[in-house]
C-alpha cells in the first residue's frame, strides 16, 4: 500500500488538479483539490504558449509560481487528510504544457519539479513526455496505458475519451495493446471564441452553443486542416489550433453570427472525435467521457447522436469522477517511474519501444 499525489493541469488552464491516490494494488482516489488557475496568471501562460520579449526569464518566473499554486494545494490536500509529507511516496507532477512540438523534437512544461520538492519535502516525478518524444514517439497522449489499468477488465471494445482542451482517445481492445491519439481540438476553441464574444472562459454545459446552428461551410473549411487527414500516431496542441487559425477561416467565408460560429466548433469537436473513433475501432461498444467535456452536455448529447451503436457516459459510470482522471493518471505515472516500469505505449505515440517515463527529484 503506497499513497501518491498527482497535479496536473492542462491546455485549459483552468486551474490544478490535485488527486491522492492509494495502491493497494489497486487504484483507489482517496481524495482531492482543486486550485482555480488566477486570471493574471492565465493570461501570462497563454502568452508563453507563443514566441515573445523576454520568453526565457517570463518562464522561468511562471514555472516559480506554478509550483508555489501546486505545493499550496498539496499542503492543503495534506492537512485535510491529516496525513504528513513522509506519508506520500512521490508526487507525479506533469507541469504547463507551453509548447508542445515532437514534429520538431521537443515538448516543454514548465513545473520546477526541484523547487516542488524543496516546498514539500515530497519526491518528486516529472518530464514524464520528453523520454517518448526522445525515443521517436509523440510524448502524448499518454493516458491511455492508465485508461488500460482503469478498465481493461472490462468486456468488450471500448474507448476511453479525454476532452480537454484537445480531445484524445485510448482504444481498448481484449487481447491487443491499447491504442490512442490525439483527434484535434476539444475545449479549447470553443473556449477561446466565447471569451472572445462574451468574455466567458467557457461555454457551461454548451448551453450557447445549444443556441446557434452549425453552418456547413465554415465546418468544411475547418476540417480541411491536414491534421484531421491523418492516422494516429498524432498529437497536437495550440501550436496548431488557435484563435488565430480559427479567425484566418472565418476571414475567407461570409460572416456568421457569433453562436453559429460556437455551435459549428462543437461540432468540429464532436465529429472530428467520431471519425477518428470510427477509423480506428469502428465496432466500440462504449465510449467512456473524462475531462471538462463531460460536462458538456451538448457535446454529450451530440457525440450519443453521432454513435447509435455505442454507450456514451461519463466515466462517473464506474465511479470515476471524470475530473480527476488525468491527475490520478500522473499520480501513478509517478509509481511507474519508481517501479522501473514502462508507461509508454508505441501503439500509442509512435516511439520505439517501451520507456520508462519521468525523471526523479528526490525528497
Amino acid at each position: 500500500m503506497a499513497f501518491y499525489i498527482g497535479v496536473m493541469s492542462g491546455t485549459s488552464l483552468d486551474g490544478l488538479d490535485i488527486a491522492l491516490i492509494e495502491l493497494t494494488p489497486a487504484i483507489k482516489m482517496v481524495a482531492t483539490h482543486y486550485i482555480p488557475m488566477p486570471e493574471t496568471f492565465r493570461s501570462e501562460l497563454l502568452g508563453l504558449c507563443a514566441s515573445g520579449p523576454d520568453e526565457i526569464a517570463r518562464s522561468a518566473i511562471a514555472q516559480q509560481n506554478w509550483v508555489k499554486l501546486a505545493a499550496k494545494g498539496i499542503h492543503t490536500l495534506l492537512d485535510k487528510q491529516q496525513l504528513k509529507p513522509e506519508d506520500i511516496r512521490a508526487i507525479g507532477s506533469h507541469g504547463q504544457t507551453i509548447r508542445h512540438e515532437p514534429a520538431r523534437g521537443f515538448t516543454v512544461q514548465i513545473g520546477n519539479p526541484a523547487l516542488l520538492t524543496e516546498l514539500t519535502g515530497i519526491t518528486v516525478v516529472s518530464d514524464f513526455r520528453s523520454r517518448d518524444v526522445a525515443a521517436g514517439g509523440q510524448g502524448a497522449p499518454l493516458v491511455p496505458a492508465f485508461h488500460e489499468a482503469l478498465f481493461e477488465k472490462r468486456q468488450g471494445n471500448r474507448a476511453v475519451l479525454n476532452v480537454g482542451g484537445f480531445s484524445n482517445l485510448s482504444l481498448i481492445e481484449p487481447g491487443k495493446p491499447v491504442a490512442g491519439f490525439d483527434c484535434g481540438p476539444g475545449n479549447v476553441l470553443l473556449d477561446a471564441w466565447i471569451h472572445l464574444q462574451r468574455g466567458d472562459n467557457f461555454d457551461r454545459g454548451g448551453q450557447w452553443a445549444a443556441t446557434g446552428s452549425v453552418q456547413p461551410a465554415l465546418l468544411k473549411a475547418l476540417l480541411s486542416d491536414p491534421f484531421f487527414l491523418t492516422q494516429g500516431p498524432k498529437s497536437t496542441g495550440r501550436e496548431v489550433f488557435n484563435l488565430p487559425w480559427l479567425t484566418h477561416h472565418l476571414g475567407q467565408l461570409p460572416v456568421f453570427a457569433a453562436e453559429d460560429v460556437q455551435a459549428t466548433l462543437l461540432e468540429l469537436t464532436a465529429k472530428t472525435i467520431v471519425e477518428s473513433l470510427q477509423s480506428a475501432q469502428s465496432d466500440t461498444h462504449e465510449l467512456l467521457v473524462c475531462g471538462g467535456g463531460a460536462h458538456n452536455a451538448t457535446l454529450m448529447n451530440r457525440l450519443a447522436t453521432l454513435l447509435p451503436n455505442a454507450k456514451v457516459s461519463s466515466t462517473d459510470a464506474y465511479g470515476v469522477d471524470p475530473d480527476w482522471v488525468e491527475a490520478m493518471a500522473f499520480a501513478w505515472l509517478a509509481h511507474c517511474c519508481l517501479e522501473g516500469i514502462a508507461a509508454s505505449r508505441p501503439s500509442v505515440t509512435g516511439a520505439r519501444g517501451l520507456r520508462v517515463l519521468g525523471a526523479i527529484y528526490p525528497a
